[in-house]
């Protein structure tokens, strides 16, 4: 009987935190890494920040805790985990570093582009998904994006 032990409480905790390390992308530190590790990891918090958001409605003009635009909800996510950015979509899209589409990562900010320039914004949750405050009549939902005309942008 003693060949089939069950796995202990810490052991199956110890494969959680990695699976939901893996879940959200979490970075391994390397030596000299330390600055992208901080943005990382403010990122993949303000992910989390915007996710715990989910069903809140949305409102124009609105940056929470209880309602939200679309940069109200990415505004009020990453200043909760501790990084400012202006108030509409566009300054946002100005304040981050713009980075190629096979660079994104989870928590980089996904802006919507149309003739008339940036129009939307929400957070990259990975597997071409994003966290966001849709339009009038909506909620904050995970949803996947639907258009290639987007850019992206990392907070620093």
């Amino acid at each position: 009987m003693g060949a089939h032990k069950r796995p202990s409480k810490l052991s199956r905790a110890g494969a959680a935190s990695a699976l939901t390390l893996a879940a959200v992308g979490a970075t391994v530190l390397a030596p000299g890494g330390a600055a992208e590790a901080e943005a990382s990891s403010v990122s993949t918090m303000a992910l989390r920040i915007a996710a715990s958001k989910q069903g809140s409605p949305y409102q124009w003009g609105a940056t929470g805790p209880y309602r939200f635009d679309c940069s109200g909800l990415t505004l009020y996510s990453f200043k909760r985990a501790g990084k400012s950015l202006p108030r509409t979509a566009a300054q946002q899209y100005n304040s981050t570093q713009h980075i190629p589409r096979s660079a994104r990562e989870v928590g980089d900010l996904v802006f919507f582009v149309s003739g008339r320039g940036i129009y939307h914004v929400g957070i990259y949750a990975g597997d071409g998904r994003i966290w966001h405050a849709p339009k009038t009549g909506a909620v904050v939902r995970l949803e996947r994006i639907w258009t290639n005309s987007v850019r992206y942008g990392r907070v620093g």
